[in-house]
């Protein structure tokens, strides 16, 4: 009989997590494994047997008591419940995680669940809610409460946003008391930098596994048959591009407007992954693209593109700079959290957050040097480092050392 693999995320084969999730099931199903992976929104085709949590009422009454009541993680009680039957129904023999917030799961009734199943839990950390009383991510405002006891949240109406109640205390204490109370847990950060924080944090007793975002290249690859440049007028243009899920200030979006101003005619920004609404707020030298879930639309974008630009001030790995390395095309990172291990000299520049100036020259050394003089390193690096294909296998060999 074969061994069968539960995977829990907020969304399947869609934006980084879902497709992470995705293919780790399609490694599962080729070395042998029966894949399930249980989501609570976005539907899309997959390889593995999928399991809906909820519905959209689950995931909206979730909201709603996240938004008055900063009750994150403590909604979806029936939703939770009746993925429990489903997992009793499974009998998996490992239960692997990813992201559990995001309107859909109940951490209570769960994690209760994976206390006494005598599963073993793989979680892989893709951000830093788990260990927070509230946020997902805390540099960008300098907040370390999480290393002690959370408070008085600075970022109450940040992801997920609460417009009334403050909670943080007693969600970080709730969390703390759950997520210690599995005695068969192994944590999988995405990053180095990942994995020191989470040696601050309560959960530092837990083996801690860093197992690095792997990129399929046999699709993120360079093209030389691409239409974007031809689709959006970019001919002549030396592209600057920057790919987000969604954009705000901590993605930088505020800096890539700075930087348009510094620009001639010469360059050209383009950003992909926008709101209609932020497209139509943008200068007019920065080209807005909706969200795209074409992975194939992607690679060509980063294949045409001179220079990926990732002036995100908090990333736990930070996928788009080596996407855009396996496309053969160099990046610029901030230096802050996980950003800077993605690269070396022969692939892009380092710049510390905010320094428009500094930025600026980087680019115009990659320009005099010519995007060809880093493609082959690029291309290198994200085969030697993070190809899908053997990051997954070392979840597969991680589940087995498991058993």
């Amino acid at each position: 009989m074969s061994l069968k693999l539960l995977q829990i995320n907020s969304v399947v084969n869609s934006g980084s997590t879902g497709r992470i999730a995705e293919e780790i099931g399609q490694t599962a199903i080729a070395a042998g494994w029966k894949s399930y992976i249980a989501y609570g929104r976005n539907d899309r085709p997959s390889q593995s047997e999928l399991i809906k949590i909820g519905n959209d009422w689950d995931i909206k009454m979730h909201g709603f008591q996240t938004r008055l009541f900063d009750r994150h993680g403590l909604g979806s009680r029936s939703a939770t419940e009746e993925l429990i039957v489903k997992i009793k129904e499974i009998l998996p023999d490992i239960i692997h995680l990813h992201n559990i917030h995001g309107y859909h799961v109940n951490i209570e009734i769960l994690f209760n669940y994976l206390r006494n199943a005598n599963i073993p839990v793989v979680w892989t950390f893709h951000d830093c809610w788990p260990i927070t009383g509230h946020c997902s991510y805390f540099t960008f405002v300098g907040c370390e409460k999480w290393k002690t006891q959370c408070y008085e949240c600075p970022q109450k109406r940040g992801y997920p946003a609460s417009y009334l109640i403050d909670r943080s205390k007693k969600n970080y204490n709730l969390k703390k008391e759950l997520f210690n109370s599995l005695s068969n847990l192994t944590l999988v950060p995405v990053s180095q930098w990942l994995s020191g924080i989470l040696k601050d944090s309560f959960l530092q007793n837990y083996p801690i596994k860093v197992i690095n975002n792997g990129v399929n290249t046999e699709i993120f690859k360079p093209h030389s048959n691409s239409t974007f440049r031809e689709r959006y007028g970019l001919e002549n243009k030396f592209v600057l591009i920057g790919v987000a899920t969604s954009w705000g200030e901590r993605k930088g979006l505020n800096d890539y407007i700075k930087l348009s101003k510094e620009l001639d005619l010469n360059y050209q920004i383009v950003l992909v992954g926008l709101t209609k609404n932020q497209i139509d707020k943008l200068p007019d030298n920065i080209l807005g693209i909706e969200r795209t879930e074409s992975v194939e639309e992607l690679s060509n974008m980063y294949s045409e593109a001179d220079i990926v630009l990732n002036l995100s001030y908090e990333e736990t790995f930070g996928l788009t700079t080596v996407e855009g390395f396996a496309c053969g095309t160099p990046g610029i990172v901030y230096n802050a959290t996980a950003s800077p291990e993605l690269i070396d000299q022969s692939t892009g520049f380092v710049i510390e957050p905010g320094d428009i100036n500094g930025l600026m020259d980087a680019i115009i050394q990659i320009k005099q040097n010519g995007k060809q003089s880093y493609s082959d390193a690029c291309v290198n690096r994200a085969h030697r480092l993070y190809k899908k294909k053997e990051r997954n296998q070392e979840y597969i060999e991680l589940y087995g050392s498991l058993l």
